[in-house]
């Protein structure tokens, strides 16, 4: 499946760091949306990743979005990922690998799992997608020039 701009984002429920459910359809009306997913926790291009993100969280709350990092770790690694880093926002555990397949990221090099962001308005519309597995601080620049632009 090829998730395109202008169509429908996925909906989706899933547990997040602290094992609270996560559903998009929660942030219907109220919130922008940035959701990404990254290979792995811990690992450098992923933790320089989720660092950009924590220090531009705030500007990504004053546009009135909430960032939701997204990959197969489980809760407890993306627990201890989130304290050792000081991540202020959501990871939720796609540990069945139905998220990925949904919003068709696909794997790197066959392998890797891929590193993709979306923004989706308060409507749940995708307005932006971008995929690169080596530009990892790109993706935050990217999509929060998108949320201001919402906003």
């Amino acid at each position: 499946m090829t998730l395109s701009i202008g169509g429908a984002a996925p909906l989706f429920e899933k547990r997040d760091q602290h094992g609270e459910p996560v559903r998009l359809a929660d942030f219907r009306g109220d919130k922008a949306v940035v959701l990404y997913f990254y290979p792995k926790d811990e690992t450098p291009g992923c933790t320089v990743q989720a660092c950009k993100f924590r220090d531009d969280y705030e500007d990504f709350v004053a546009a009135g979005a909430v960032v939701i990092g997204v990959s197969q770790d489980n809760e407890a690694t993306h627990r201890g990922f989130a304290e050792n880093h000081r991540l202020p926002f959501l990871l939720i555990s796609d540990d069945d690998g139905a998220m990925r397949k949904a919003y068709g990221v696909k794997k790197s090099l066959g392998v890797l799992p891929g590193r993709e962001t979306f923004v989706i308005d308060r409507e749940g519309v995708v307005q932006h997608r971008f995929r690169s597995q080596i530009m990892a601080t790109k993706h935050v620049s990217e999509a929060l020039a998108v949320v201001k632009r919402l906003r």
